[in-house]
């Protein structure tokens, strides 16, 4: 982290100036508004640039993923939140207590102050940008850490960011590991961190230092169960797709498969088919993406190699014949069957373009081998049947779920996400991003005349006489 010779750390002396504009007056409605017009206008004003350094970073990947999967979802953020954002702001009158009427009560919600921001280099756009969204909404001013990991992106961010806003208000801190580290250990008022789940212990236990409460999204290995009765070939398409985006490097990507038992050469048959469609060559493809790391992808080439050599059938699906390997980071879509529960494939998220197959007998032996694992940020179930979806509903926690389909519930503005358990931790989008990020403030008004004035001392017959009658409506 670097340093300044007016002493502390940079990033220190920004939180201060952040602190002190905030302690002059919170952003109201107008300003609000402004910032988000300001931010999808700087982002509008860098599209192509984006989708540049974007394509950078990973050594090649499709200008239209980054449209559909980063810049769509964060414009619509920005647009759902501006369209709602009064709405959210109005304080909630709630109903009065009995005993205390004729007081009132209301909730109002309040901005917390200085907002860090932790993103994830997977999405470095929509997940950087995306908490920033619900930041500004809340009224807070921020401070971001883009991934050090796609260094052209977060530089992007970074200028964005100064072209359009003061830095007390908004501004962008970049830099390696040591810089994040740093940068999670400051008393912000509230901490979002996306990443893994081996950082986000570390995150966790930065930010409890100063009691700064966190929303960790950190991904795992989101199950994919495909009922008997539902048309394979269906279930596999779209499992794919949302698989194969971004070559799998998606927190929310469908991590495994359950699948009937006795259906897996069926299922094998149709994915190298369904790949054929989607991808009819891989080295060299632009809707391919790659790897984005060397050391990723020897991560993941190890983690298959493991798998194999201890008797897992492993099926490299390339429609053209080609052997991609290190030196342009592509890895082909690959089946696992048959793979040691133990082995890294089985315990970590994979984070890449491949896909064990788990085979199951029933329902409820599905439901329980998703249970005996830690609580997945995604789970996906396919399935028409509504007795048997409510089943799955009740019977798994996880944190969010699509049915019929993968990935989509990202989409919905309207729905909280955010995991739990292992997989994170607080919500954010659309009005539940608003109120993370804002203090939900009981308030009580007394009215001129209060009952309570009966129960002050010195206590005598008629107090314990009316003390006896409230009890006894509350006793029943």
């Amino acid at each position: 982290m670097q340093t300044d010779p007016g002493g502390g750390s940079a990033p220190t002396r920004l939180l201060a100036a952040q602190r002190a504009a905030f302690a002059r007056g919170a952003p109201d409605y107008r300003a609000r508004i402004d910032a988000l017009d300001a931010l999808r206008d700087g982002i509008r004003a860098h599209e192509e640039e984006l989708v540049q350094a974007v394509s950078d970073d990973y050594g090649g990947r499709a200008r239209e993923e980054t449209l559909l999967l980063e810049l769509f979802p964060l414009y619509d953020l920005i647009r759902h939140a501006r369209r709602h954002l009064k709405r959210w702001m109005r304080r909630r009158r709630v109903p009065g207590a009995w005993a205390l009427l004729p007081a009132r009560a209301f909730v109002m919600y309040q901005p917390l102050g200085v907002i860090g921001v932790v993103g994830a280099w997977n999405y470095q756009l929509l997940l950087t940008l995306g908490p920033l969204v619900d930041a500004i909404a809340a009224g807070n001013h921020v401070m971001l850490k883009p991934s050090e990991i796609t260094p052209r992106s977060a530089g992007l961010i970074a200028r964005l960011v100064a072209e359009r806003f003061a830095p007390e208000y908004l501004t962008v801190v970049t830099g390696g590991p040591e810089t994040a580290a740093a940068f999670s250990a400051l008393p912000f008022d509230h901490l979002v961190f996306t990443g893994s789940t081996r950082v986000g212990h570390l995150v966790m236990r930065a930010a409890s230092e100063h009691l700064t409460p966190v929303t960790l999204e950190l991904g795992g290995k989101s199950p994919a169960i495909v009922h008997e009765s539902y048309p394979m070939a269906t279930a596999l398409r779209r499992i794919l797709v949302g698989k194969l985006f971004n070559a799998g490097q998606t927190c929310i990507a469908p991590d495994y498969l359950l699948v009937p038992a006795g259906r897996e050469a069926e299922l094998e048959r149709l994915a190298i088919a369904i790949v054929r469609e989607l991808y009819p060559t891989l080295a060299g493809n632009a809707d391919y993406t790659r790897i984005v790391s060397q050391a990723h992808f020897d991560r993941l080439t190890h983690a298959v190699r493991e798998v194999e050599a201890r008797g897992a059938r492993v099926v490299r699906i390339a429609p053209a014949g080609e052997v991609p390997g290190a030196n342009d980071r592509v890895i082909a879509p690959t089946l696992v069957f048959d793979a040691p529960q133990d082995a890294t494939l089985m315990r970590e998220e994979i984070f890449g373009p491949v896909l064990p197959v788990v085979p199951y007998r029933t329902l409820d032996e599905a439901i329980e081998y998703v249970n005996a694992r830690p609580r997945p940020l995604a789970l996906y179930y396919f399935d028409h049947d509504g007795d048997r979806i409510d089943r799955v509903l009740h019977g798994t926690i996880s944190g969010g779920v699509t049915i019929n389909d993968v990935v989509l519930h990202i989409g919905q503005p309207n729905l909280p996400f955010g995991g739990v358990g292992a997989s994170g931790m607080g919500h954010y989008h659309g009005f539940d991003g608003f109120a993370q990020l804002s203090k939900k403030k009981g308030v009580m008004v007394q009215a001129r005349w209060s009952g309570v004035t009966l129960f002050h001392p010195p206590y005598g017959a008629r107090t314990r006489r009316l003390l006896r009658l409230l009890l006894l409506t509350v006793r029943r």
